[in-house]
């Protein structure tokens, strides 16, 4: 039972630990193994984790959310106000990070207005808006921080590529929003905790100095010690609440995507596809075996970054399986809104296949 418990908890997790595994009997482990991992990666992400969960401690994220949502004057500005919330949020902190801290709050506006019928629509377009939000950023996404370290992509060049289908994210999700009828809202918050002044601007700076190492100005080395160290004085439960199973289904990945590479047969078939259509191949690939996966995977048989990172970012919508996210989503839907499963199932599919081709057709049009 613990051992099935686990595999449901971290099911990519060791779908990747599964795929290394058998990839290793066709490329037995060798010295080349080590130039498999992008080390640097693996840091910015580590880091960038654990200062957010050092903020999650102290409520940041909450605190300054519900100050916002108290202020939201009807239904519409509500659903708009939480979307832009966890929108902006998963630029700063992760689409998954955003999904986990902004979801209960999404739960809690709802249920002291009275407005649950509404709470699977909510979450999904909090879904969505965590998946796309997080496509402008190079560390708004796992698979953007690893394309942007893999192919050295200048950061101005990134967001130049990202911008046009971020822009149509938000007029989609501004467009559905305004079936929502502007019902008279008054939220009653007993919520009185306040904010760190001290560990807040701590923080803060640790995270900007996260920034930094991401966007290759500081050496991700010296981030790694003085972060940590920090942490380890300031905060040492925010390190052991890093998401380590992401940690460790990149680097299953790594050595699964690696030795495919290696792989004659395996080479030939993935780089005639990607030659053919890199952007329809990630798309489709994401809808399998969701994003990150295929970023890691694909980017070992193509030099078309551009149409990969459409493709990884885009993928996110479709299937439930296509983002990490959205099975993070749909669990805290479960959880707090328990006996309607099926009919957010049916609605998320829907409303994320219909982003899914909007969004593919207009890349393949204007984006490429």
């Amino acid at each position: 039972m613990v051992v099935l418990r686990f595999v449901k908890k971290n099911i990519v997790f060791c779908v990747a630990a599964l795929a290394a595994v058998i990839t290793c009997f066709f490329v037995p482990p060798d010295a080349n193994y080590i130039g498999y991992f992008d080390w640097k990666t693996l840091a910015c992400l580590f880091l960038t984790l654990a200062v957010v969960c050092a903020l999650r401690n102290i409520k940041f994220f909450t605190i300054v959310a519900r100050r916002l949502v108290r202020i939201s004057g009807n239904l519409r500005s509500l659903f708009l106000l939480l979307i832009a919330i966890t929108f902006i949020g998963s630029m700063l902190i992760a689409n998954d990070m955003a999904l986990i801290t902004f979801l209960p709050l999404g739960y809690f506006a709802l249920s002291v207005t009275h407005q649950e019928g509404y709470m699977a629509y909510l979450f999904i377009l909090q879904n969505i808006s965590a998946n796309l939000g997080g496509m402008l950023t190079p560390f708004g996404n796992p698979q953007n921080l690893y394309l942007y370290s893999y192919f050295n992509i200048p950061t101005g060049e990134f967001c130049s590529i990202m911008l046009p289908p971020f822009l149509l994210a938000i007029s989609l999700l501004v467009l559905c929003c305004l079936p929502i009828k502007a019902t008279p809202l008054v939220i009653q918050d007993s919520f009185k905790e306040r904010l760190n002044k001290k560990r807040t601007t701590l923080y803060l700076v640790l995270f900007a100095l996260s920034l930094l190492i991401v966007f290759r100005i500081v050496p991700y080395l010296i981030g790694l010690i003085v972060i940590t160290a920090i942490l380890l004085w300031a905060d040492r439960d925010a390190l052991l609440m890093v998401d380590y199973g992401l940690l460790g289904t990149f680097f299953f990945f790594f050595i699964f995507a690696g030795n495919l590479a290696r792989i004659d047969t395996v080479n030939q078939l993935l780089s005639s596809l990607l030659a053919k259509d890199t952007l329809l191949v990630s798309v489709v690939s994401c809808q399998g075996i969701s994003n990150v996966p295929t970023a890691i995977l694909l980017s070992r048989f193509t030099e078309d970054y551009r149409a990969l990172l459409l493709g990884v970012n885009i993928g996110g919508t479709g299937t439930l399986i296509a983002s990490l996210a959205s099975l993070i989503t749909f669990s805290e839907f479960r959880v707090l809104y328990p006996g309607h499963s099926k009919q957010y199932f049916w609605m998320f599919t829907a409303i994320n296949v219909g982003f899914l081709v909007i969004m593919t057709i207009a890349a393949k049009l204007f984006f490429l």
